[in-house]
């Protein structure tokens, strides 16, 4: 959660609770409305999108946007072959290389008595 948002989290507060207690309070519980309403407007990332023309300017000051009512995104890929197939099972990739150390190991120490230094 941001600055901004934490702020007009409060201000939403405090207007909530100076409302309908009549006179100036509601007065200035209408203003703390408004004023929370319009401060997550100022968040930098939708201020650099309005400015590109990628988010709406003809928004009215005091209008709250309001979240849709269903996903706005397309039916998602189906995934290439059965889950887990990311590759070679991890048991068989460690017992080839098992293998292949101790092969290694076993030339290494044959090589090793063809020519003693003795």
């Amino acid at each position: 959660m941001s600055a901004l948002d934490s702020a007009a989290d409060k201000l939403r507060a405090k207007s909530q609770q100076l409302a309908g207690q009549g006179g100036v309070k509601d007065k200035v519980a209408d203003l703390l409305a408004e004023d929370a309403a319009f401060l997550p407007k100022l968040k930098p990332e939708l201020i650099k999108k309005r400015a590109k023309g990628e988010a709406p300017t003809d928004e009215k000051p005091t209008e709250v946007r309001q979240a849709p009512s269903g996903p706005q995104l397309g039916k998602r890929p189906k995934p290439k072959g059965p889950p887990g197939s990311g590759g070679p099972n991890p048991f068989v990739v460690i017992g080839i290389a098992l293998v292949a150390g101790v092969a290694l190991a076993k030339w290494l120490d044959w090589r090793g008595h063809a020519h003693p230094k003795w």
